[in-house]
């Protein structure tokens, strides 16, 4: 049985959300990160929070999972923005430094946003008959 586009996106989608979480469990636990007042227990929440929507999405597709995908990778990239403009807490860091930490989390993060968008825009596509047939196989 082949895959759906939905399936492969989900999966995709999945796999991205454990990656941000993955960069940001090991800044913390690798790179002192955890010593950072405000910064450590932010990156720890955002890595168990990754890891539990990324579960969630390897099992089910409900809008609530999608959104939690969405504000994970958008949480995840805003804080990278803003630690590398206004700094946050206090906190700033410079261009894509730690390396190669923060380009894994850079494209994970916009991987993880293009690909939901890419659901919801096919997820809101009429369905032709082709795809009907196709759905109702899967």
């Amino acid at each position: 049985m082949r895959p759906t586009t939905a399936t492969v996106i989900r999966l995709l989608t999945a796999a991205a959300t454990i990656g941000t979480g993955y960069v940001h469990a090991s800044l913390y636990l690798n790179q002192g990160y955890r010593a950072i007042p405000t910064i450590g227990p932010a990156f720890l929440l955002l890595s168990s929070g990754a890891f539990a929507v990324a579960a969630l999405l390897l099992a089910g597709s409900s809008p609530v999972l999608r959104l939690g995908a969405a504000a994970v990778a958008a949480g995840a990239l805003g804080g990278f923005v803003l630690s590398r403009t206004t700094g946050v807490a206090g906190f700033t860091e410079r261009g894509l430094q730690p390396a190669p930490q923060a380009l894994i989390s850079l494209i994970t993060e916009l991987g993880a946003l293009a690909l939901l968008a890419a659901w919801e825009v096919m997820l809101r596509r009429p369905a032709t008959p082709a795809t009907a047939r196709a759905t109702a196989a899967a």
